[in-house]
């Protein structure tokens, strides 16, 4: 069991950074270390899809001298995918620090429960 555990060690790299990064994002209180925590569990999946997406003896999908079985070739929709998913938590990351950044200046802190009581302070009874 042991031999196969290491065999598969980018698998246990994944899920070790998942769990980092989704633990950061659970038990921080500062918005900045929270987008933190997501970026690095969103970078474990993407490290997951790479390596399932990764046949050991394949080709890559460019077909070369008319040969044309598709059972020659990686499939190409997972490095697709972990392409379009950078991109997208690329702009997620950016839009979430740019509203960090008018939180900070509104309430002059990074802190979630201290940004929770100065809402609570304002709201109208």
């Amino acid at each position: 069991m042991g031999e196969n555990l290491f065999a598969n060690y980018y698998l246990i790299a994944a899920v070790l950074l998942y769990c980092i990064g989704f633990t950061c994002l659970l038990l921080s209180r500062n918005l900045v270390r929270k987008i933190i925590g997501l970026s690095i569990s969103v970078v474990a999946v993407y490290l997951f899809l790479a390596t399932q997406g990764f046949v050991t003896g394949r080709a890559p999908p460019i077909i070369v001298d008319g040969i044309q079985d598709a059972a020659l070739y990686v499939n190409p929709i997972p490095a697709g995918m972990i392409l379009t998913g950078i991109v997208i938590s690329f702009s997620v990351t950016a839009f979430s620090l740019a509203l960090i950044a008018t939180l900070y200046k509104r309430y002059e802190t990074l802190e979630l429960d201290e940004i929770m009581l100065k809402v609570a302070q304002e709201e109208p009874e």
